[in-house]
C-alpha cells in the first residue's frame, strides 16, 4: 500500500504541470473572460425587457417571483456545464500521458534505475492506470467545481447590478450543492468507459520503440481505412462485407476516443433526456448514463482494457531499449 502512495505521488510530482497547472490557466482564462463578460454587461448592458413564458414583455425590474425562481432552479442545476472545456482538456492531457507513461522512461535509460529498485512492474503500470483514470480526472472535477462557483457568484452579481437578485433562490436550491456529488458520481462510468484506451495506449507505450503517437493512432485508423477498401473491392465479386460503421464506433472509437468524458452519452435514450424542461435533470441524466451499463460492449470494451493493461505489464518485464 505504501509503495503504491508513492509510485502516485511520483506520477503527480512528476506530470503535476499538465494535472494541475494546465487546467488552472483554462480556469484562469475562463474566469478571465466569461467574469469580464459579466462584469462588462453590468456596468455597460442595456437589458430592457425579457419574455415570460411566451406572454408580453415585462421590465427586469419587475421581474415576476416564478421566473426569478425559474432562472434560479437552471442556474443552480446547470452551472457546472461551464467547466465542459476543462475536462476535453483532461482528455487530451490523459492520452498524451498515457502515450509517454512507458515510452519515456526507456527513451531516457531511467528504466534501468526504477528496475533496480524493489518495485514491480505490475505497480509501476498500475500506478500510472490509476493515476489516468482516478487521480487526474479528480483534480480536473475539484478545479471545475471550483471555477463553476467563481462564474456563478459573478454572475450573481452581474444580475444584481441589473435589478434581479438571485442570490436566495440560489442558495436554497438543493442542486447548487449536490452537482458536485452528481459530478463524482459520473467517475466510475468514465473508468470504465476509459478503459479499453487506456489500455491500448499503455500497451503501445510499453512497445514502441519510437512514433508512440503514430503507432497508437495510425494503426487503427490505417486499418479501418483497408478494410473499408477491401469491402469496395469484394463488392464486385462478394455479398460479404465488413461493418465498418460497427469497426469504426465500437472498436476504433473505444481505443481512440474512450478518455472524452460523456462518450457513453451516443447509448443513451435522448427521447427520455428531451423530456427535461426546467434546466439540466442531473438524476436523470445520471440514470439513463448508468443505463449504458446494460449494453454488452461496455464490458467487452473493459475487459479488453484490462487485457491490454495486463499486457502492458509483460511487455514492460522483458522490453528495454539498446
Amino acid at each position: 500500500m505504501k509503495t503504491m502512495k508513492w509510485l502516485l505521488r511520483r506520477e503527480y510530482w512528476e506530470h503535476k504541470g499538465a494535472f494541475v497547472w494546465a487546467p488552472l490557466a483554462i480556469a484562469a482564462a475562463m474566469v478571465l473572460l466569461l467574469g469580464g463578460g459579466f462584469a462588462y454587461s453590468t456596468a455597460y448592458g442595456d437589458i430592457q425587457n425579457i419574455r415570460f413564458e411566451g406572454h408580453g414583455l415585462v421590465s427586469v425590474n419587475g421581474l415576476p417571483p416564478a421566473l426569478r425562481y425559474k432562472i434560479a432552479h437552471i442556474a443552480a442545476t446547470g452551472y457546472l456545464g461551464i467547466a465542459a472545456p476543462l475536462f476535453v482538456v483532461l482528455s487530451v492531457v490523459v492520452f498524451f500521458y498515457c502515450l509517454s507513461a512507458l515510452h519515456d522512461d526507456r527513451r531516457d535509460r531511467s528504466i534501468l534505475f526504477w528496475k533496480s529498485l524493489p518495485l514491480s512492474d505490475r505497480d509501476t503500470v498500475l500506478s500510472k492506470v490509476i493515476t489516468a483514470l482516478c487521480v487526474a480526472p479528480l483534480i480536473t472535477i475539484v478545479i471545475g467545481v471550483a471555477t463553476s462557483l467563481v462564474l456563478l457568484v459573478i454572475g450573481m452579481i452581474a444580475a444584481a447590478g441589473k435589478g434581479v437578485n438571485l442570490f436566495a433562490p440560489v442558495l436554497m436550491e438543493p442542486n447548487l450543492y449536490l452537482s458536485p456529488l452528481y459530478l463524482l458520481a459520473f467517475l466510475p462510468l468514465y473508468v470504465l468507459w476509459a478503459l479499453p484506451t487506456v489500455g491500448w495506449l499503455l500497451l503501445v507505450s510499453s512497445w514502441a520503440k519510437s512514433k508512440v503517437f503514430l503507432w497508437a493512432v495510425g494503426v487503427p485508423l490505417v486499418s479501418l481505412l483497408l478494410l473499408t477498401w477491401l469491402n469496395f473491392l469484394l463488392g464486385a465479386v462478394s455479398p460479404m462485407r465488413f461493418d465498418i460503421d460497427f469497426l469504426g464506433e465500437q472498436v476504433v472509437g473505444r481505443m481512440l476516443g474512450g478518455l472524452l468524458p460523456g462518450m457513453w452519452m451516443s447509448e443513451v435514450d435522448g427521447a427520455r433526456l428531451g423530456q427535461m424542461r426546467e434546466g439540466l435533470d442531473s438524476l436523470l441524466v445520471l440514470g439513463e448514463s448508468y443505463r449504458t451499463l446494460a449494453t454488452p460492449g461496455v464490458w467487452i470494451g473493459a475487459i479488453a482494457g484490462v487485457a491490454m493493461i495486463f499486457g502492458a505489464i509483460r511487455l514492460r518485464r522483458w522490453r528495454d531499449e539498446g
